[in-house]
Formats: C-alpha cells, sequence, structure tokens
C-alpha cells in the first residue's frame, strides 16, 4: 500500500556552510554569529540562532541534543509538537499512535499529505519519515501502538519529558499516573474549536493530573472536535507552548507556572494560578493511589476525536494472522493489508486491524455496535 520505510538515521546529512537568509535579502552575519558557528563547527549552524537565544546558549543546546522526549498521540497537537522539537535538535523523539492517516486529519496534522491519507499509512510511520527529512540528526523513533497500563513503561520508560498529544482522558490518567510513580515530567495539552489548554506537569514540584481533574467527565458531557469542530490556528499556539516548557525543561529551566487557557477566536489570553503544588489529599500524587495502571482498569473501547470510530483492544495481545484473515474475508467485503496493519471495509464500516488484535472500527461512535461488528468480522 506504501514504500517501504526509508532509513532517516543511517547517517548524517551535511550542513552547508552558508545559511539561507530569512526575509527576502541576505542577511548579514555579525561576529557573535561567527563565534557561535566556530564554536558549534557545521554541524550545528541550523541551531545557530538558537544558540543566540541566551536562556538556551551552548550548553542548553546540548542538553537538547541529549535529550529523550516521548509524543504520546500524533494528530493535531502532536505532530506539531513533533516537528517544532525536531527542527529544535531534541536527540530522541519517539512516537506512540495508534492511529493512521485520514483525510480529514490534514486541515489541522501538519506533518501529513494526501498520499499518507489515500494510503491510510500508521501516523507514527508518517511522522517518522516525514521528520527525518527535516532534521536527519534527530533519532525518530515510531511505535505504532495503544498507550495501556501494560506497555506504558515500555513505551514512555526513559524520557527525560513526555508530550501529550492524546484526545481522551483516560490515557491522561494513565500518563499520569507513570508520570507520577517514575517522576517523569509530561506536558498536558488539549483544544477543541477555538479554545486550548495546557499545563506542564512535574512531579513533587507541581500538582499532579488529578489534583486539577479528580474525576474524568462523563462521557459524552465534554466537547470535541467531532462536535464542536477545531481551527488549526489554537492547535499551534497549545503545540508551542508544550515545546517550550519541554526545552525549559531539557536545557534545566523549571516550567512556566498555571494552567494556561486561550482562545483564538475572541483572542482572550490568561494563565490561570492553579496547581502550583502538590495537593496531599489527591488520590494519586498524595495518597499514591495510581489506579490507571492497574491492569484492566481502563476501559477496552475508545471513541475517537472527530472519526466517528471506536477503538476496540482485547484484554490481552493476540497473534492475528492477516493472511488466513483476507482468505476468510475475502467474498465478504473489500480487505487491503501490509505488515503495519489490515483495512477491511464491509456493510457501512470500515475496520483497521493492527497485528496484536487491536482494531477501530469506523462508522459508528457507538461502543456496543462496535464491539458487535469486531466479533462479527474479526472474532473473539
Amino acid at each position: 500500500m506504501w514504500p517501504a520505510r526509508q532509513a532517516g538515521n543511517s547517517g548524517q546529512r551535511a550542513v552547508g556552510s552558508g545559511q539561507q537568509a530569512a526575509g527576502s535579502g541576505q542577511c548579514a552575519v555579525g561576529s557573535a554569529q561567527r563565534s557561535v558557528v566556530s564554536r558549534f563547527g557545521m554541524a550545528l549552524e541550523r541551531y545557530s540562532r538558537q544558540v543566540l537565544f541566551s536562556p538556551i546558549g551552548q550548553e542548553g543546546q546540548a542538553r537538547i541534543r541529549a535529550g529523550v522526549v516521548t509524543i504520546v498521540g500524533c494528530g493535531a497537537l502532536g505532530s506539531a509538537s513533533a516537528e517544532m522539537l525536531a527542527r529544535a535538535g531534541v536527540g530522541t523523539i519517539r512516537i506512540v499512535d495508534r492511529d493512521f492517516v485520514d483525510l480529514t486529519n490534514l486541515q489541522r496534522q501538519t506533518l501529513f499529505n494526501e498520499t499518507h491519507a489515500r494510503e491510510g499509512v500508521p501516523k507514527a510511520v508518517a511522522a517518522a519519515r516525514v521528520l527525518s527529512e527535516i532534521n536527519s540528526e534527530v533519532r525518530v523513533e515510531e511505535r505504532v501502538d495503544d498507550l495501556t497500563s501494560a506497555n506504558v513503561q515500555e513505551l514512555c520508560g526513559g524520557s527525560d519529558v513526555v508530550v501529550d498529544g492524546t484526545d481522551n482522558f483516560e490515557t491522561r490518567f494513565l500518563l499520569n499516573d507513570f508520570s507520577v510513580k517514575s517522576g517523569t515530567p509530561w506536558i498536558y495539552g488539549a483544544c477543541v474549536g477555538s479554545v486550548g489548554a495546557a499545563f506542564a506537569f512535574v512531579p513533587g514540584q507541581t500538582a499532579c493530573f488529578r489534583c486539577l481533574f479528580p474525576v474524568p467527565p462523563e462521557t459524552g458531557t465534554a466537547e470535541t472536535c467531532d462536535t464542536a469542530g477545531i481551527l488549526s490556528s489554537v492547535v499551534h499556539v497549545v503545540a508551542a507552548y508544550q515545546v517550550t516548557q519541554t526545552l525549559r525543561i531539557l536545557c534545566g529551566h523549571s516550567p512556566n507556572a498555571g494552567l494556561l487557557q486561550v482562545d483564538v477566536w475572541t483572542n482572550s489570553w490568561r494563565t490561570a494560578p492553579l496547581g502550583e503544588k502538590p495537593d496531599p489529599s489527591c488520590e494519586c500524587c498524595g495518597l499514591r493511589r495510581m489506579a490507571y495502571l492497574t491492569p484492566g482498569a481502563a476501559s477496552r473501547t475508545t471513541r475517537l476525536c472527530g472519526r466517528n470510530a471506536v477503538q476496540i483492544s482485547p484484554p490481552s495481545r493476540l497473534g492475528v494472522s492477516f493472511e488466513a484473515l483476507a482468505e476468510r474475508l475475502s467474498g465478504i467485503g473489500s480487505v487491503q493489508f501490509n505488515s503495519y496493519m489490515m483495512r477491511i471495509t464491509v456493510d457501512t464500516f470500515e475496520i483497521a486491524l493492527f497485528p496484536d488484535g487491536r482494531a477501530i472500527i469506523r462508522g459508528t461512535d457507538d461502543p456496543a455496535q462496535a464491539k458487535s461488528v469486531y466479533a462479527r468480522y474479526i472474532g473473539g
């Protein structure tokens, strides 16, 4: 369905000695700039403008280069953050995403193009390819997977910072439990319509996510991009804040305090003075009850934002034979598959099936109906 992935980190790409001017004419390189280039060498000339920003400097850039950042969810926020972090020179970027590129993503998910959507490339794979072309010096690790209590340590462990690109509270509660237990900072971000919010959580220093949101909202009560739409401009505002806080942490600075709240349509901006200290009565960081890390504690169905789709995850990983299933379904519907996933079109549904048995059922937002479709065509 799509070309084999090219190795993006097999070697370092040479960077030319002449830097293109940002404006319409050629800008003169001053003595400070020449000094930076001399110290860093040609390989780091691409970061010279960032190094000239004194809160980062040479030491900060070296720390950024040594940093490991995991982005969970590579939709609108995740793809925007990933691109900025790659351009900033973060040494290792790990991208975890369970979904594939769809035409409706292209309005706001800036790493992807029409070819990715037409071929149904997994978002993590598409992002890794594009990021490797943007900056071949960055190590990009793609993981086509769903974050669960069973794999959160494997997927997020060893990170200096985790960036939230998810679209549901359940995964954020899981990320928060992991963060508090491991001591890993994570940067929350969310946006819908023209409104966005973000917060940098640092275990032991700030409140945790459950201090601010003790329980998730009831299903169907929170607006989503499927019900309220979304502007790409608010995505980039929130992602810019997330990336800035990530760079601050990587450089050894404390993140900015408070909850950022913005409405780009009404030009309303504020930082609410919330969560500056942990709450001793918090179930997670105060009482150390991390329920979302308990296997089986989370739901196995998840509505996907803006997709009229439901994800089905089996209680344990399955071994799916795409060849055998394709043969069984050959007379029922359209079936295509590769090493990453199988796409099944049957009746009014499209099923994206992954090797571990996880599936995304498109054509319904009813978990019960999605389970029925899964059982009918996949089994189990």
